[in-house]
């Protein structure tokens, strides 16, 4: 009987507190614990539960914000980009996108200059170049309407966006910190130079925590968190941009993406999903600044629909979405009337009215790496002389690490996928190839413990949903915070998918016999 897992015993003191377990909160609890503090980190839901399993799934330097002359914040997203695809080469990976060239793009020449420079402005970790090519000789063509006959090529990135958050948190957990899913934080007050914390778990347990510093990376709750749980006396003030983006079949049978800029001058991509489907986004609405659920409408489905027309010969419309997603980013500014011009770079504000709180506003997926960096050095006055004496002498005085370290399953033998799937393959030459490659995208070098001494399917154990084994749902449990079916089909993997309605339903009913299931706050 499997037993759902905690990560390390919760102290009653922490050097930091962080609040929020989306990309932006995992990656200063991984940052800082590896820098020899003592961290918690607890998330009211699932890691990655809302806005940062809600993304384009793209680790990109955004190509639109050079129209926008925002140089800088392009640079830094492409050194992001070198970096994460050498981190984590399982679960991001190189990927062309195609930008049919339209007559209400700017001239040809124009957009070629562009992609120079996006080309230049930092490393390409061997990324192919832009480059300008003819749609009726290139695969990316056929499925375009024919009026489209040019089209620009370049390089991005693909990631798994809630994975990338699962690999943070697990990281920070090997190294030390505690991860407290399912665990909200009721309400933080200054106590001298700590924050005295009350932590409420979803069985009801409560407990307390002091902490020298706190995070607020509630995404979409940090102006609320701020007001009603820190009770700062002038919180920050911000405004949620709804982004929703919907799954269809797939449209196109290559593996180039798409990125249309469309006549109202917003982006949206189309991109190779889950090998049998075409995600298609995203919207931007302003939905004000008080949370609300995320649900897309159907005004936004209808215009990702005739977005798609406009393009693709092959039509499509809303009863033919068979899954969508929306997530609310939050952004600072609350003066741009329209949401598509409001900067993605990140914002951090420090009150330092007693023991410092930092809140984390905006951001990209592809900056969360230095957005840590950034909030570390931002706390280093409070927290420098906090850090495990023997880590300081090992990484220097309160060092910035993590550019260097694999996530994990990242430690690929020269950073090739195609030749550890080769090596996998014939290591488990007794696995399904599509389950054999499955695992080495999620898991990378994690798949030797996940199939442990595991020799023929049978020891996988129980097929509890087709492609979905024992052995792995185990392994997500005790590894990986996973709790629900939800957990499992949609954020570990995508399954869900691939599977009819009652998938969650059965699944659902498999946990609740299988598995103990104890407060993460024990």
């Amino acid at each position: 009987m499997q037993t759902a897992a905690i990560s390390q015993p919760l102290p009653a003191n922490v050097d930091l507190l962080v609040v929020g377990g989306g990309i932006n909160g995992v990656g200063i609890a991984r940052d800082a614990v590896g820098r020899g503090l003592t961290v918690a980190l607890v998330e009211q839901d699932d890691l990655a539960a809302h806005t940062s399993s809600a993304s384009t799934k793209l680790i990109h330097g955004g190509l639109r914000y050079l129209e926008q002359y925002r140089f800088a914040l392009v640079r830094k997203s492409l050194q992001e980009r070198r970096l994460l695809l050498g981190l984590a080469p399982h679960v991001i990976w190189p990927m062309r996108f195609v930008l049919p060239h339209d007559a209400h793009l700017h001239p040809a020449w124009f957009i070629r200059l562009g992609l120079f420079v996006y080309d230049h402005l930092a490393a390409r970790a061997g990324l192919p170049a832009s480059r300008l090519v003819r749609l009726g000789k290139h695969p990316a063509g056929m499925p375009l309407d024919p009026r489209y006959r040019v089209a620009f090529e370049y390089s991005d990135a693909w990631v798994d966006d809630a994975r990338l958050v699962v690999l943070n948190a697990m990281d920070a957990a090997e190294r030390g910190a505690s991860i407290l899913t399912r665990t909200r934080c009721e309400v933080a007050v200054r106590e001298g130079e700590s924050w005295r914390a009350t932590l409420v778990a979803a069985d009801g347990g409560r407990t307390q925590l002091v902490a020298r510093a706190m995070v607020n990376a509630t995404g979409p709750w940090a102006g609320q968190f701020a007001r009603d749980v820190a009770t700062l006396v002038d919180p920050p003030q911000m405004r949620l941009v709804r982004g929703s983006h919907i799954i269809v079949r797939r449209l196109f049978d290559h593996d180039y993406a798409y990125i249309f800029q469309t006549p109202d001058q917003r982006i949206v991509f189309a991109i190779p999903y889950e090998r049998d489907f075409t995600l298609l986004g995203t919207t931007e609405v302003d939905v004000g600044s008080d949370p609300v659920p995320a649900a897309i409408s159907s005004a936004e489905i209808d215009y990702l629909c005739e977005l798609a027309n406009r393009y693709f010969t092959r039509t499509i419309a809303a009863a033919d979405v068979l899954a969508h997603y929306s997530g609310l980013r939050p952004l600072r500014t609350a003066d741009i009337a329209d949401p598509s011009k409001v900067s993605r770079d990140y914002s951090l504000e420090l009150d330092t009215a007693g023991a410092p709180l930092l809140s984390v506003f905006s951001g990209k997926i592809t900056t969360y790496r230095r957005l840590a960096e950034d909030a570390l050095q931002q706390l280093a006055p409070w927290l420098r002389a906090s850090g495990n004496r023997a880590k300081r002498q090992e990484n220097g005085e309160f060092t910035a690490w993590t550019h260097q370290a694999p996530l994990p399953g990242g430690d690929l033998p020269a950073g090739d996928f195609t030749t550890f799937l080769d090596r996998m393959a014939a290591r488990y030459a007794w696995l399904p190839a599509a389950l054999c490659q499955r695992y080495a995208r999620a898991y990378g070098t994690r798949m030797v413990k996940l199939l442990d001494r595991a020799d023929t399917v049978a020891a996988l154990g129980e097929q509890v949903l087709p492609r979905l084994y024992e052995r792995e749902i185990d392994y997500l449990i005790e590894h990986e915070f996973a709790q629900s079916a939800t957990d499992i089909l949609w954020r570990r993997t995508k399954l869900g998918l691939h599977l009819d309605a009652s998938a969650v339903e059965v699944l659902e009913a498999w946990l609740s016999k299988h598995v103990v299931r104890r407060s993460s706050s024990n």
